[in-house]
C-alpha cells in the first residue's frame, strides 16, 4: 500500500471520528433541549421555586448562578493572569518552577467534590463564612485557578519569541513588551480558557453543595444594601444555584412536577452556557481587534 492510500485512509478515519463526536454532542444537546424547552416560560424563568406545590420557577437560582459566576471570575482572573505571566515571562527554569507547575497540574485534576469538602472545612467552618455565596465563590476560585493559570501560561508561550525580541529591540521595557505586545497577541486563547472556566462555574454543583448551600432564601430586589439579609448583593447569604437545584430536584424533591422542572432547568442551563460562550467570543474578538489593530 502506497503512501497516498494510507494518507486517504487516515484522513477518512479522522473525519469519521470527528463526525461521530459531533453527532454524539448534537444528540445530547438535542435531547436536553427537546425535553426541556417546552417547559420554559416567562413565569418559569422569574418565579421562585416551590417545595410542595407544582408551578414553581427557577428565578432565584438563575440570579444566584450569575452572581456567583461574576464573583468567581473577579477573584480568579487577576490571580491567574498574574501567575501565568510570571511563570511564562519571568520565572527561571529550575526545580522550583518545575515543582510549581507540577503542583498546578495535580490541583487541576482534583475532583470537584474534594474541592467542595475543602471549601466546607476551610471557608464555611474555619473562617466562619457559613453556607454563603462568598464560600462558594472562594471554593470555585480555588477549583478554577490551576486551569486558568495553565491556560494563560500556555497562551503566552505560544506567542513567537521574535515578538519579544522586537519589543526589546525598540527600547521598551520587559513589562511594556509583555502588556502591550505579548498579552494582546495571546488574548483570544486566554479568553477561550476563561470561557471554558466560566462554563465550569455555571454548571458546577458538587463543590457548591458543601459551600453555598442548597436553599435559596427569598430576596427583595428593591433592597440593594449589601449587608442586609434579603439583599440580592449580600455575599454572606445562602445561594442555591441552578445546577444544585437540578441535582436537588432529581434526588430529593417532593414537588409533583419535579420532572418538568428538572427538564426545563437543564435546558436553561445549556442555553445559558451556549449564550455566554457566544457573547464572550464576540466581545473577545472585538477587544483583540482593538488592541492589535488587526
Amino acid at each position: 500500500m502506497n503512501a497516498k492510500k494510507i494518507d486517504k485512509m487516515a484522513t477518512g478515519v479522522l473525519f469519521g471520528v470527528s463526525c461521530v463526536l459531533v453527532l454524539l454532542l448534537a444528540s445530547f444537546l438535542g435531547y436536553i433541549l427537546v425535553q426541556g424547552v417546552p417547559h420554559i416560560s416567562w413565569h418559569f424563568l422569574t418565579a421562585p421555586a416551590k417545595s410542595f406545590q407544582s408551578g414553581g420557577g427557577i428565578g432565584l437560582q438563575i440570579f444566584n448562578s450569575l452572581y456567583l459566576l461574576v464573583l468567581t471570575m473577579i477573584l480568579g482572573i487577576p490571580i491567574s493572569l498574574g501567575a501565568g505571566i510570571y511563570l511564562s515571562e519571568y520565572a527561571k527554569k529550575n526545580w522550583l518552577t518545575d515543582c510549581i507547575r507540577t503542583a498546578i497540574e495535580i490541583l487541576s485534576s482534583l475532583p470537584s467534590v474534594v474541592v467542595g469538602l475543602f471549601g466546607f472545612l476551610v471557608f464555611v467552618l474555619q473562617f466562619q463564612f457559613g453556607f454563603s455565596i462568598l464560600s462558594g465563590a472562594l471554593a470555585l476560585t480555588f477549583f478554577n485557578l490551576p486551569l486558568l493559570t495553565r491556560n494563560v501560561e500556555s497562551s503566552l508561550q505560544a506567542v513567537p519569541y521574535t515578538q519579544r525580541e522586537a519589543g526589546l529591540a525598540l527600547g521598551i521595557s520587559r513589562w511594556e513588551t509583555v502588556t502591550k505586545i505579548i498579552v494582546p497577541e495571546a488574548l483570544p486563547s486566554i479568553l477561550t480558557g476563561i470561557i471554558l472556566a466560566s462554563g465550569r462555574v455555571f454548571g458546577e454543583a458538587a463543590a457548591l453543595i458543601y459551600t453555598s448551600g442548597q436553599s435559596a432564601p427569598t430576596l427583595d430586589f428593591t433592597n440593594w444594601n449589601p449587608f442586609d439579609e434579603t439583599s440580592p448583593l449580600n455575599i454572606f447569604r445562602k445561594a442555591e444555584t441552578l445546577a444544585v437545584h437540578i441535582w436537588k430536584v432529581n434526588s430529593e424533591s417532593t414537588t409533583p412536577d419535579a420532572a418538568a422542572i428538572s427538564s426545563g432547568a437543564s435546558a436553561v442551563l445549556i442555553l445559558g452556557v451556549l449564550f455566554f460562550n457566544l457573547f464572550a467570543r464576540i466581545i473577545g474578538n472585538r477587544i483583540h481587534k482593538k488592541m492589535t489593530a488587526s
